[in-house]
């Protein structure tokens, strides 16, 4: 369909990628409407998908990874997720290895990692990231959620809400404050999981869109958490956000070209196909001309996103230019989405066609990981520094 070559891939990559397209074709597509109905996906899916290595591959072997630093793979998996046009697990699993994983591996305690890291690993643990709050959104220097120090615990207290996986998951990194008087340099991270006393959930969203998704609210009530869960400083965790949210970012735009695609593909193939006064879809100029400008479109955002995949690699993505991949990319999908709907007619209404269900995903995408709006704010600080 797209004309200009990738140069980001190699040979190895690609074989990679045809061992995760088999495995998605087959034990993940076949399940999705099911896991629709159930809000989340199994937890059989997560130890499948942990069996066959596709879970926190850049960890160090003597935890159960793969040691793998080239970041090209978990793009490759973050990829064929949206190809498959299965948002909810297109979300969930790059959020647990790409998001999640990172702030464990990057600042926990030699004893947090032994302890959560393997088992995230096999599938066994199901993580989550807890810092969007009733009060709080984009706006991290507002939470409330308190960690009082306790000696050799803290003492948490607070909710948390809109938790992706938050309610199959084991462990949830937490936002807390734990000096209120110091605004972002009270921010401290921590991390909870389901042992913990006090610690509760509540049930699975009724939300517009993304149904395979089990998106919750964390509530917490004197719950006890080791100093040893702290990860790094305490009242670094502001930094530490903003450090790891270039990938997270980064993670949200490659998936959201990956699902215009699926919907842009589902298109095409529904207009040869269906006729009207006489003649095929695809005859109509009007047809022909929306599909040029989808493929022209997300043909550039494919590879402006391998660029910046390329960048990430050599430790050269910055908060701003992830801010304007995960902006203009989510913006996209949005348009892609509304176009190809507009293009099935009334089927395209209809919540058995794929493009109905990657309709109502792909309006969350320009919400979460920071608001799109958020994502100007961000760009504009660089420009005008």
């Amino acid at each position: 369909m797209f004309g200009l070559p990738r140069m980001l891939f190699t040979e190895e990559h690609e074989l990679f990628r045809q061992s995760v397209r088999d495995f998605i074709a087959r034990e993940i597509t076949p399940y999705n409407a099911e896991w629709e109905k159930q809000k989340m996906v199994s937890r059989e899916s997560w130890l499948k998908f942990g069996e066959n290595g596709f879970l926190g591959i850049q960890a160090p072997e003597k935890l159960g990874g793969l040691n793998i630093q080239d970041f090209r793979y978990n793009a490759i998996l973050i990829e064929e997720l949206g190809l498959s046009g299965c948002s909810g697990p297109a979300i969930g699993y790059p959020l647990h290895s790409d998001i999640v994983m990172p702030y464990i591996l990057h600042y926990a305690t030699s004893s947090a990692l032994e302890k959560y890291i393997p088992k995230m690993i096999s599938g066994e643990y199901i993580g989550a990231v807890a810092m969007t709050e009733p009060g709080a959104g984009s706006d991290l220097q507002g939470i409330r959620t308190s960690a009082v120090d306790q000696g050799d615990h803290y003492l948490v207290n607070g909710s948390k809400t809109f938790i992706t996986n938050g309610y199959l998951s084991d462990v949830v990194v937490v936002a807390v404050k734990t000096d209120p008087s110091k605004g972002a340099k009270g921010i401290s991270l921590i991390l909870m999981d389901n042992e913990m006393a006090g610690y509760s959930k509540g049930k699975p969203f009724e939300k517009v869109g993304l149904h395979a998704q089990d998106t919750c609210e964390l509530f917490f009530e004197d719950v006890k958490v080791p100093k040893e869960n702290l990860l790094g400083k305490e009242g670094e965790g502001f930094k530490y956000l903003m450090t790891e949210l270039a990938q997270e970012r980064l993670v949200v735009a490659l998936a959201a070209v990956a699902l215009g695609e699926f919907m842009l593909a589902s298109t095409v193939q529904y207009v040869k196909e269906r006729k009207a006064f006489g003649k095929s879809l695809s005859e109509f100029q009007n047809t022909r001309f929306k599909l040029a400008e989808m493929t022209a479109a997300l043909e550039q955002g494919r590879i402006y996103c391998d660029y910046l995949v390329q960048l990430h690699n050599e430790g050269k993505l910055d908060s701003a230019m992830a801010s304007a991949a995960k902006y203009n990319m989510t913006e996209l999908q949005c348009k892609v989405a509304d176009e190809c709907v507009q293009l099935h007619g009334g089927y395209g209404y209809m919540w058995e066609y794929g493009v109905a269900r990657a309709y109502a995903d792909a309006r969350v995408q320009r919400i979460y990981a920071g608001t799109n709006e958020i994502m100007k704010e961000l760009i504009a600080r660089k420009i005008l520094k």
